[in-house]
């Protein structure tokens, strides 16, 4: 018997970025599992053939490069193509980088805006269209480094920072048909080979560190208009409090 969630949950139509790996992975999983038919885009193509293994059904793949205007088109095709409509979109892709001032090269800025920002830009242009028709949603995958930086982070940090703007701008040009919304993870453990320590859980308000998991229930409660259809424009802080920590150097 399928769950409540499973059951309450509309059918419908997803792009998922970043796809194959990490949280996009994990949100690819979950939509899946929510009877939801998804369009899977990643570069890497042996991570996505290895995804399409290990699910059954409602999946079709795109390798491609998010910062190339060309896979945004050949995406939303996709899904028109396989499915007949396109419910909503999730750009998840992106990249870190860091390295000192000095050392920051302008290709090495230029590429990390390009895949984090500027694929969400390519994206939405793309789908609104078919985005308008379905009522749709887009969720862009920020980052609490838009609202905090470590040193040495400013094309990752900047990028984030651009995608919480350029989601309420989206929200305010697509209004009334298309909800856009983003989520700032804070840590989020996406690699199983590395290890945690107690002092990585202690840390955080909610006693652990993130899952890819929590992402991507929040992910699919936003793209469910039934449950969040009165949320647009925002940028949902997810991060187990640290945000919000007060912290001290004695």
């Amino acid at each position: 018997m399928a769950s409540v969630q499973e059951r309450e949950t509309p059918s419908l139509v997803v792009l998922v970025t970043g796809a194959a790996r990490g949280i996009g992975r994990a949100i690819t999983v979950r939509c899946l599992a929510a009877n939801m038919k998804v369009v899977a885009v990643d570069q890497n193509e042996t991570a996505l053939e290895r995804l399409s293994r290990e699910v059954s059904g409602g999946l079709v793949s795109l390798v491609g490069d998010v910062a190339r205007q060309e896979t945004a088109g050949a995406a939303v095709a996709r899904a028109i193509e396989s499915f007949g409509k396109l419910d909503g979109i999730v750009s998840n892709a992106g990249i870190f980088q860091s390295a000192p001032l000095g050392e920051t090269t302008l290709d090495e800025w230029r590429r990390v805006l390009d895949v984090n920002l500027t694929a969400s830009f390519l994206l939405a242009r793309a789908g609104e269209r078919a985005l308008r028709a379905a009522r749709g949603s887009i969720v862009l995958m920020a980052s609490t480094r838009a609202l905090m930086s470590e040193p040495d982070t400013f094309a990752y940090s900047a990028s984030k920072g651009g995608l919480v703007a350029l989601c309420h701008s989206l929200a305010a040009s697509l209004t009334p048909d298309v909800r856009v919304n983003a989520i700032s993870p804070g840590w989020i453990h996406a690699r199983e080979d590395e290890g945690l320590r107690e002092e990585d859980h202690a840390q955080h308000w909610a006693g652990r560190v993130g899952r890819p998991a929590d992402v991507a229930e929040l992910v699919l409660y936003l793209l469910d208009g039934e449950r969040s259809g009165f949320m647009t424009g925002a940028n949902l802080v997810l991060d187990g409090g640290m945000t919000r920590k007060m912290l001290y150097v004695e």
